[in-house]
């Protein structure tokens, strides 16, 4: 299986460096809305020049408009995609729910990408995406060989896995952590990275960096991957040196079938790394080794870069072969045909005279026709019928050898004719609420107690793997819901679907689903499906989308401010966190096991009720706040915000609409659990320390 290339285009000049050096395909960002808002990206007339320039020398070019919208975004990135649509891009990468079911009505033809922000880490979320129109699915960083080679079976759709480059220390999609602490969403394409900052886990920050993850490199690894159509070099941040050093080894890997030399790996890793590389990830392993920093002072490798900057400087290293056939006889025009192997044109031109002393050759004609200098292509044949006696100016040919490669040139840019359609309206249907119903999710079997039972909250969210140690579920005036794993593998899904039916057989009402791989997992089980706020719900749309997914409900994301929330069209009942711990990251390590150590092996689903991690633990950050740190289904962790949102004392959030407002427990003892569920039912002073989340203040 031919496997492409995918370079990052964070500029022009990056553009021309993945080019010249050997990528199949480019992705680039154009407009507001693209997951590296911050890269220089590309103005219209260079976007218009950059798929010109790719195309010409047979490169694909695909756009990225990966990131949360908002309703009065969705219209602006519809018309966006439209441009690029008419302008021939070859994939849009796309992460929310409802531009991905916009593009699909409005441009029927333009093919989509699941951008890795999508969360896609099974094989059932991936079919889920192919189904709804996704011809390439971007897999999550964390994902193994052995998960890889599962969803590759699975799914109809093409894969693509990050093969070079940085790694996010929290699953791509999940992370708030930014966006919480600094106000700068990752979600919305202008991430501050916090996670390479230092940390403690369990004591102050110095020094320590247990989140900063060094850049992956599957370098080593690449004649192994099979069956993934596409391996993808991260760096649309970095400079063009950078992107011309790393496309050109991994092409020339790609093309060779080999390793690395001892020399490519060091030019790698001098073009940027992170205390060296990992490939932890893919061998499916995890520990305190996938972890690096880089110095604010790294030298900069000047020979290096200036031999890379050769590189594409003169546009030259990088020419598409083409074929003339060329025939000049008497008293006819002559003809001349270009053929790049999938494409011909032909052009014709002036008759030829009768030779006065020296009659024209084909010789004389293919070498004219071999001075393709200045031009994305260069002759590797010429084919040239010369009749006798014949003569015709040099200017001639040379004047048909450039309309030839004009017109082939032309033909190789020319957008495909793709249908447009109208976008139907919404419906109409409101599901908008006067006032919400209280409900609240638990982390811990001790939160669950009579006491809580009595204020008869409208849902009580448990953890899936919380239900298994339930004998009965107490009799309470509420609907009783699972709440499945944030994040899991295809091995897990059967056991996960035995919890499911046990927890039916307890008295489970529904099931909180917070990632889309989640959907085929719960199908035939007669449970009502809840929407989690893992789903990044962000418009109108997207609650649409879910709609006709199945869902009953949704929670919206907490990005959001209060008055976004208000104007949304609440096509299905929302429900939005009203109290609690922000969660800010969700992450493959378990960061007490890289830290202290916990004894257990990372391979094992369930963290058992007596294991170290499973105790009070913290990361802290250089101002010495405290961030909780809870396990996570499969031996991971999921890090909480420092401060708990607080809105009893607020009446905002009770006038959006909102069907439901919920209460997030995660660190709170059972009696705090009581005494703030009445709170927000009478309106309670906030605690000494708290915030207000994003719902007042918003994100970049």
């Amino acid at each position: 299986m031919t496997r492409e290339l995918l370079s990052p285009a964070g500029s022009p000049e990056a553009l021309r460096a993945a080019v010249q050096n050997g990528a199949g395909a480019v992705y680039l960002g154009w407009g507001d809305f693209n997951a590296r808002r911050n890269a220089r990206n590309f103005s219209d007339e260079e976007f218009a020049d950059a798929l010109s320039y790719c195309h010409l020398r047979g490169v694909r070019v695909f756009l990225t408009l990966n990131t949360l919208l908002t309703d009065r975004e969705l219209p602006r990135a519809l018309e966006t995609a439209r441009k690029a649509c008419r302008l021939g891009v070859d994939a849009v990468l796309v992460q929310d729910w409802g531009l991905l079911d916009l593009l699909r009505q409005a441009l029927p033809d333009l093919p989509l990408h699941a951008s890795t922000q999508m969360s896609i880490f099974t094989s059932g979320g991936a079919n889920e995406v192919a189904s709804d129109g996704c011809e390439r699915v971007v897999l999550a960083r964390e994902c193994s060989r052995e998960d890889t080679e599962a969803i590759c079976a699975a799914c109809p759709a093409e894969i693509e896995i990050f093969a070079h480059g940085a790694l996010c220390m929290c699953y791509s999609g999940q992370c708030a952590m930014s966006a919480v602490v600094g106000g700068r969403s990752g979600n919305r394409g202008t991430c501050a990275q916090p996670c390479r900052l230092p940390y403690g886990v369990d004591e102050p920050a110095a020094n320590r960096y247990p989140l900063s993850l060094k850049d992956n490199s599957l370098a080593q690894d690449l004649s192994g991957i099979r069956d993934v159509a596409c391996l993808k070099l991260e760096g649309r941040m970095k400079r063009p040196e950078y992107v011309a050093v790393v496309t050109g080894i991994y092409a020339r890997l790609l093309e060779e079938n080999r390793s690395p030399t001892p020399a490519e790996e060091r030019e790698l890793e001098l073009a940027f790394s992170r205390s060296g590389f990992t490939d932890a990830y893919w061998r499916g392993r995890r520990g305190v080794e996938m972890f690096g920093t880089r110095p604010e002072n790294a030298p900069e490798p000047r020979e290096l870069f200036e031999r890379a900057k050769a590189t594409y400087e003169k546009d030259n290293r990088r020419t598409v072969p083409v074929r003339f056939a060329c025939t000049i006889q008497p008293h006819a025009p002559c003809v001349l045909t270009v053929d790049d192997g999938t494409r011909a044109v032909t052009v014709t031109g002036p008759a030829p005279e009768a030779a006065r002393t020296r009659a024209l050759t084909a010789e004389e004609v293919a070498e004219r026709l071999g001075k393709t200098g200045g031009t994305a292509f260069h002759c590797a044949g010429a084919a040239v019928e010369v009749g006798e006696g014949l003569s015709l100016p040099a200017s001639a040919i040379n004047a048909l050898r450039r309309e030839a490669l004009a017109s082939l040139a032309e033909a190789r840019c020319a957008p495909p004719l793709r249908r447009e359609a109208e976008v139907p309206p919404l419906r109409k249907a409101e599901c908008a609420q006067e006032r919400p119903a209280l409900t609240v999710s638990l982390t811990h079997a001790a939160q669950l107690t009579p006491a809580l039972l009595e204020e008869a909250p409208a849902r009580i969210y448990l953890p899936l793997e919380l239900l298994a140690d339930l004998p009965h579920l107490p009799e309470a005036d509420t609907q009783w819901c699972a709440i499945l794993p944030r994040v899991w593998r295809d091995r897990d899904e059967a056991d996960l679907r035995r919890r499911l039916e046990k927890a039916r057989e307890l008295g489970i009402d529904g099931v909180l689903v917070g990632n889309i791989g989640h959907l085929p997992l719960t199908r035939g089980l007669g449970l009502s499906l809840y929407g989690d706020f893992g789903l990044n719900v962000y418009n109108s749309r997207s609650l649409d989308y879910l709609r006709r997914k199945g869902l009953a409900s949704a929670c919206l994301s907490f990005e959001l401010r209060f008055s976004q929330i208000r104007d949304l069209k609440k096509l299905l009942p929302t429900e939005a966190l009203v109290y609690g711990r922000l969660p800010l990251m969700i992450t493959e390590n378990c960061l007490v096991q890289n830290q202290e150590g916990c004894g257990l092996s990372a391979a094992g689903p369930l963290v058992p009720a007596g294991a170290p991690c499973r105790e009070s633990h913290a990361l802290l950050d250089r101002t010495g706040a405290a961030f909780p740190l809870l396990p996570a289904f499969g031996h991971r962790t999921e890090v909480q915000n420092s401060r708990p949102l607080w809105l009893a004392d607020r009446e905002t959030w009770k006038r959006l609409g909102l069907a439901f407002a919920r209460l997030r427990f995660t660190t709170e003892r059972p009696e705090a659990c009581v005494e703030i569920l009445r709170a927000y039912r009478t309106g309670g002073a906030p605690p000494e320390i708290f915030t207000r989340g994003l719902y007042e203040r918003g994100v970049e």
